[in-house]
């Protein structure tokens, strides 16, 4: 009974409990279900969301939209807005280029930064001339800091004559000399002066002497390097009559250079060398397949074959690193064109950097250098032109660093090409554009040889129904006689 009594008392006390919550409830719950206090809680729900997509507050900024003077807030007004409600570590102030300007573009702002719409398709001119502007005082400034004090002329020697790849091989030569402040380009071609030449060294704008070598590029390889070095001792002896003062290198028309090689070249006294990269080639036969197979064997260490100086631990100059050509006997390119692998000479002239003032006549120089007309016509490398090779001063790192490549590509020598590359008249069409930027053109007349064809079959037409005429008018003649 005692225990019936205690239940009976906890079910009174548990239903007053409830009776009085329950106003309580129903206010809570018609608070919740009432349509203002709804709407608030979607629109603060709305703003919460919407700050977390954009990073700050954003009742901040419809407080300013709704309560601002404007009637109708401009780009930069709501610019403006974006950076007092959003918390800086850094107080920057927002561009005046960020205003809608007419005509030069426009703006749009896009979460916090302002966003130029450049005019379609060309940029500023002014824009690019200020860039260009830049940059080149920019390479002004690295080469006071980091290039030669005051740098010296370059004297380049290029052998070369007109063919096939010519324009190919010379403006690449051409565009490297064109980054040197300095720079005087001899040019010497095979089989006298030609317009072809002329012309294509003429846009360089640089200080060039086009000189002719009276002899003809022959076709066979070793009979090539041997003119080639009578060309280059023949720009030197140009060198010593007008005394030009500078560096003389020696840039081959299909070699490739680097832009460091000629900071490089001006810390030479006297005599200098480089190491170049040999790129042998071959064409597609077994036996070019062959060579390349049995040079990998040979060339463990080095998948590159090096022309340069050699140096000790001391960095001092010992020997010299040469190209092996007894793996190449019988088996090289012999003539221009030849699908064999092109080698070059043991060692080649490019290697080698010369003071210009070695070659003058009654010029204070070192007395272990050669006169020029000491030296023979046959001339393999500017070693010749010294009495101790160990007065060469190694480059690059004492040879370490391969500054310059060797190449040779060459077309056959029976190869046609328009010359000066200039195609007229133009070519055929091979395949018709199925659509053209033009579609309203006007009909393009009838060529010659279509009104030529066109004419043909009208005449032979007419002679076939003049033979019939006639064989008709015979037969006719023949019936009236026959009667």
């Amino acid at each position: 009974m005692k225990q019936l009594s205690a239940l009976q008392q906890h079910a009174r006390r548990s239903n007053s409990f409830r009776n009085a919550s329950s106003p309580l409830d129903a206010t809570v719950d018609g608070s919740i279900k009432s349509p203002a206090t709804i709407f608030w809680l979607v629109i603060h729900g709305l703003c919460c969301l919407i700050s977390l997509v954009l990073g700050y507050r954003f009742s901040r900024l419809v407080f300013f939209l709704l309560f601002s003077t404007a009637s109708s807030p401009s780009t930069s007004t709501i610019y403006s807005a974006f950076h007092r409600t959003l918390p800086l570590s850094g107080s920057i102030s927002p561009p005046e280029g960020n205003i809608s300007i007419g005509g030069g573009g426009s703006r749009v702002v896009v979460g916090r930064h302002g966003i130029l719409i450049r005019p379609w398709p060309h940029p500023d001119p002014a824009e690019i001339m200020k860039a260009h502007k830049i940059i080149e005082r920019v390479q002004v400034e690295q080469r006071s800091q980091f290039g030669a004090i005051s740098p010296k002329t370059v004297i380049a020697i290029t052998p070369t004559y007109v063919r096939t790849f010519q324009a190919l091989h010379l403006t690449g030569v051409m565009h490297s000399l064109m980054s040197l402040p300095n720079i005087i380009w001899i040019v010497v071609e095979a089989g006298g002066i030609t317009n072809e030449t002329a012309s294509l060294i003429s846009k360089s704008g640089l200080k060039t002497i086009h000189i002719g070598f009276d002899r003809k590029m022959p076709l066979l390889w070793e009979d090539r390097h041997k003119l080639e070095a009578k060309m280059r001792l023949h720009a030197l002896r140009i060198v010593q009559e007008k005394r030009l003062d500078g560096i003389v290198m020696f840039a081959d028309d299909s070699n490739m250079h680097t832009l460091e090689l000629f900071d490089e070249i001006q810390r030479v006294k006297w005599v200098g060398a480089v190491s170049v990269g040999i790129l042998s080639h071959s064409g597609v036969s077994k036996q070019g397949e062959l060579v390349m197979k049995q040079r990998d064997k040979e060339e463990k260490n080095s998948l590159v074959p090096v022309q340069g100086p050699a140096c000790n631990s001391s960095k001092n100059l010992v020997g010299w690193h040469t190209f092996d050509r007894q793996p190449f006997v019988g088996r090289s390119a012999r003539y221009i064109g030849d699908r064999g692998v092109v080698v070059p000479r043991k060692l080649e002239w490019a290697v080698f950097i010369l003071n210009s003032r070695l070659l003058w006549e009654d010029a204070n120089k070192p007395g272990w250098v050669k006169e020029l007309k000491e030296v023979g016509k046959d001339v393999e490398t500017p070693l010749s032109l010294l009495m101790d090779d160990s007065v060469v001063e190694p480059l690059g790192d004492c040879g370490k660093k391969v500054m310059m490549w060797w190449l040779r590509v060459e077309a056959r020598a029976d190869s046609k090409f328009p010359s000066r590359w200039i195609i007229d008249p133009p070519l055929d069409i091979t395949v018709e554009a199925k659509r053209t930027p033009w579609p309203d053109s006007p009909p393009e007349l009838p060529s010659y040889s279509e009104r030529q064809a066109s004419k043909t079959p009208s005449r032979r037409k007419r002679t076939s129904q003049a033979a019939k005429v006639l064989d008709e008018e015979h037969v006719s003649i023949r019936r009236s006689g026959d009667g």
